[in-house]
């Protein structure tokens, strides 16, 4: 479904994706299957988005960025994909930022160029993430630092690195969380 009011250049766009009013998708954009993008969105040319992403409004996604499945990106979270910006001198190649599988970035984030947001991390509303963040990390804060971790489902886990809401568990080995 492609609202009447969407500006949707892109044949690109996967079955059951919901795009809705005054959104703008560039001719070369490629986006998955049932995506729900939201109303005030931009997507640019060089954009590669899997499948099951929410887009909600006032984002903008720049050339150069990539969202794996089942992603999640909060109202008005901001990605920067030039670190030495002047008006009219345009970069050879755009940073972007690759957003792995499951992750959830949290309302009014800003995503800095040349990083990775890893499987299931959870950034906290408002944070300014400057780094790689490695898989189901809890991060918040200006710079966003780790906070925990997170299960699958999202939820915070225990000390013991286990989700009091769907009972998985998991290991922490060499600084990197997994689940047994």
């Amino acid at each position: 479904m492609i609202h009447a009011l969407a500006d949707v250049q892109s044949k690109n766009i996967g079955k059951n994706t919901q795009v809705w009013q005054f959104s703008v998708i560039l001719k070369n954009a490629r986006i998955g299957e049932n995506c729900n993008i939201n109303c005030h969105t931009f997507i640019e040319n060089d954009v590669v988005m899997g499948n099951n992403v929410t887009v909600k409004s006032g984002v903008y996604l720049w050339d150069g960025i990539t969202i794996e499945d089942d992603v999640f990106i909060g109202p008005n979270a901001t990605f920067i994909n030039n670190s030495n910006v002047r008006s009219k001198q345009y970069p050879g190649k755009h940073i972007g930022a690759t957003i792995k599988k499951g992750a959830s970035i949290g309302a009014n984030s800003t995503i800095m160029g040349n990083l990775t947001i890893s499987e299931y991390a959870f950034i906290g509303a408002g944070s300014v993430v400057t780094k790689d963040i490695p898989p189901y990390t809890l991060c918040y804060g200006n710079p966003a630092k780790q906070h925990g971790f997170v299960c699958k489902c999202g939820n915070k886990l225990s000390p013991e690195l286990h989700c009091t809401k769907c009972k998985k568990s998991y290991k922490l080995q060499n600084n990197t969380i997994s689940e047994l």
